[in-house]
């Protein structure tokens, strides 16, 4: 990668408007206004207390009996009611201040090859001075260097997040910081009741280089102390370096048109926030990664959210070419197998059945008690879909073997302990979900929170099935006739009539049996056949026009009750269809509405008047935000962003690749390379006058290629000419093919 930059002009008032670094473990927020502020926590510091073991002393059929008799204390009492202290947390570390007399920080300047960030103070009538910051990668220390006068004038303060949490502390039983302080170095080790201490230290070293350390587990004090002082910096430089390098190497080239300078700024900075969210050396990421504020409780715990969220955190690391990112997850996963298998086995009454709630902590307990989410099978098969693209992409067999199958395998078995065999209408049978959830949906009633059938469960079941019938002759394994037969027997969505008292003009994808989606909701969870389960066939024209009516329906309704996360979601949804535009304008929606000044992605709007989850400044003086405003960040939608960014430009179809399917029509100069597909296959393309002039492929493993390319008619394969819409030849690994235009032979 060539030096590009990213520069980011001060004040940044807030914690998550600063420049995020990080390395999976150790995560900083750099931004202040009259001084420079470092926010700094370490991914899993959890107070694991509180959490809800609801899954021990129930069932499937317990659950359907108190939902179809409609009892909601009974519920409530199953499942448990538990205030928002009581259960397992996550919390940041504290903050690190930085004043220079006469001085502010004016601009910061990241350096994406490198990750350095070249801070510039700027004093009136006085030349600008800067300083940089860098992290190790891997480890768990920072340090800023530059001028050794500049450096040591700087006044520090460490701020523990105990500070901004006295209350909320108090009411868990954790005691304050031990700290310490001396005239070149401070910091605290932060205890909790059951669970490991945190700690973090700075230290002035000899040459005014200033160290920031993070320690977690026993001995985390003296830990932290000894890092700030004796870390080895040049030697983590170097490593730094060598890790970066290489992961700019391997992540796909993109050069946007300049009308889309600000989605280009996205892409570049979520590339690079994926490195620090999700290497493969550092615990798999949550909600919110190592980036947790200092001045509440992450929101949501900063738990593991598999109803989407997780998902959509590890959805670019497949198609940006570096698989290894998602094995921290696999470990997790694997770490959990044996409580998801009883969970399973208990609930549904299934052997072999797995079961995965929505919200759980980093030791697969239960947060909270949300009963629609903890029910939600289809946390178990998208996790089971994450899997098996790992598999597609790469051709591991490994992968495969070892994760893939297993979690499908339990996603599948949970699924059949839910099944009943109903009249089709038609004289025979079929099956059905009598209970079933779309995620997060419901207007307050237990009865409005689940329903027959639902979509989103439906695609789920689908996908799976269709994948472990594939999977099992790769891996020499029988396929169960039950596969089968739930595809052939199992609706792909559940429909609702275009205009119910006119049956006969169509139908499209329902909530679940008997309900159409009735207002703008967050969650496209019943378009799931399209994307993310792709289990839609959409060449064929009566799945093509009930996929188009849902998306007009859903047009229909807004986005006014939208999130950050779901706006790249609702990108891919149009891309999948053909919509490029729409796509991309949603892009462009979501970098303005659902980012703040620093490009910190929220979960709620920036500023109110385009939706109804925003910051609140309706309610205030002059329609301003709050102070304090504690803004909610999460990581799903920067990843998320990325995916839909290469979702444009190719996607897998059925058995099919397809390069640039529809370009935007102010997509007129274009070019990628790098970037990774179903099949093993690293693809690149270049836009000239708005046609697709070249493709790349490359072929890494030697699979066979069926591609659909777009290029017209006539065309040329490493120079000879070839003719029609797809090209289908076998590879050989390291293979690489040209395809070029060709106006005549």
């Amino acid at each position: 990668m060539k030096t590009k930059t990213l520069v980011w002009q001060f004040p940044l008032p807030r914690t998550h408007t600063g420049v995020a670094l990080g390395n999976g473990v150790q995560g900083l927020l750099v931004w202040g206004a009259e001084a420079l502020h470092i926010t700094v926590a370490r991914a899993g510091f959890w107070d694991h207390r509180g959490g809800n073991p609801v899954l021990q002393r129930t069932t499937f059929g317990e659950v359907r009996r108190l939902l179809e008799q409609d009892d909601a204390p009974g519920l409530r009492a199953l499942f448990g009611e538990r205030k928002a202290a009581q259960h397992p947390q996550q919390y940041g570390g504290g903050r690190l201040e930085l004043r220079l007399p006469g001085w502010r920080p004016r601009t910061a300047t990241l350096d994406l090859r490198q990750a350095a960030l070249r801070i510039e103070w700027a004093r009136p009538g006085r030349r600008a001075r800067a300083l940089t910051l860098r992290q190790a990668q891997p480890g768990e220390v920072a340090w800023l260097e530059g001028d050794p006068a500049l450096l040591r004038r700087l006044r520090v303060k460490l701020v523990p997040a105990w500070e901004h949490l006295r209350a909320h502390f108090a009411e868990r039983g954790i005691p304050a910081p031990r700290r310490w302080a001396g005239r070149s170095e401070g910091g605290f080790e932060q205890t909790l009741p059951e669970d490991p201490p945190l700690a973090v230290a700075w230290r002035r070293r000899a040459d005014g280089t200033l160290a920031l350390a993070t320690a977690l587990g026993p001995e985390a004090g003296r830990l932290a102390r000894e890092r700030a002082a004796q870390s080895d910096l040049a030697a983590a430089a170097a490593a730094a370096r060598a890790w970066w390098r290489q992961y700019w190497k391997d992540v796909p080239r993109l050069r946007l048109p300049a009308g889309d300078a600000d989605l280009q700024r996205a892409y570049d900075y979520g590339l690079f926030k994926q490195a620090g969210l999700t290497p493969p050396h550092a615990p798999a990421a949550t909600l919110q990664g190592p980036w947790m504020e200092e001045y509440q409780p992450p929101p949501w715990s900063n738990d593991y959210h598999f109803n989407i969220n997780v998902q959509l955190v590890y959805s670019p690391c497949l198609p940006t070419n570096r698989p290894g990112h998602l094995a921290p997850l696999w470990d997790l996963i694997a770490s959990w197998r044996e409580t998801l298998q009883r969970n399973g086995e208990q609930f549904f009454g299934v052997p072999g059945a797995w079961m995965l709630p929505h919200a759980v902590d980093d030791r697969c307990q239960v947060v909270g008690s949300f009963w629609s989410g903890t029910i939600d099978q289809a946390c178990a098969a998208w996790m089971g879909r994450l899997a098996w693209l790992h598999y597609r992409y790469t051709l591991d067999r490994a992968v495969l073997r070892e994760v893939a199958w297993p979690l499908l395998n339990g996603a599948f078995n949970g699924y059949w302990g839910m099944l009943e065999e109903v009249d089709d209408g038609r004289g025979g049978k079929r099956w059905s979900l009598p209970v079933s959830v779309s995620p997060e949906f419901g207007a307050g009633t237990m009865r409005s929170r689940w329903g027959r059938d639902a979509s989103f469960q439906l695609a789920a079941l689908h996908m799976t099935a269709r994948a472990l019938l594939e999977a099992a002759p790769l891996l020499g394994q029988p396929r169960d006739p039950r596969w089968a037969d739930v595809a052939a027997r199992l609706p792909l969505y559940a429909a609702a009539p275009v205009r119910p008292e006119r049956p006969e003009e169509g139908e499209r994808i329902g909530l679940w049996q008997g309900v159409d989606l009735p207002r703008s909701h967050r969650h496209h969870s019943h378009l799931a056949a399209i994307w993310p389960f792709c289990t839609l066939d959409l060449e064929e024209p009566r799945q093509r026009r009930a996929a188009a009516e849902s998306l007009q329906h859903w047009s229909h309704l807004g986005a006014g009750e939208w999130t950050g996360w779901c706006v790249p979601w609702a990108s891919i949804l149009c891309a999948r269809c053909d919509l490029a535009d729409a796509a991309l304008l949603w892009l462009r929606w979501w970098q303005y509405l659902y980012t703040n000044e620093g490009g910190g992605t929220l979960h709620n709007a920036d500023f109110p008047g385009c939706a109804a989850w925003h910051d609140g400044a309706l309610g205030q003086p002059g329609f301003r935000k709050p102070e304090p405003f504690n803004e909610i960040m999460q990581a799903d939608a920067a990843m998320a962003a990325v995916t839909a960014v290469l979702e444009l430009l190719a996607q897998q179809r059925g058995d099919t690749l397809h390069i640039l399917p529809r370009l935007p029509k102010a997509w007129r100069e274009l070019e990628f390379d790098g970037v990774r597909t179903e099949g093993a296959f690293l693809v690149g393309a270049r836009v000239r006058d708005g046609r697709v002039e070249e493709i790349r492929v490359q072929s890494l493993a030697g699979a066979r290629l069926k591609l659909a390319h777009h290029l017209g008619e006539r065309w040329l394969l490493n120079g000879r000419p070839r003719r029609g819409p797809l090209l289908e030849t076998n590879t050989r690994a390291g293979q690489t093919l040209l395809l070029r235009t060709a106006a005549a032979w």
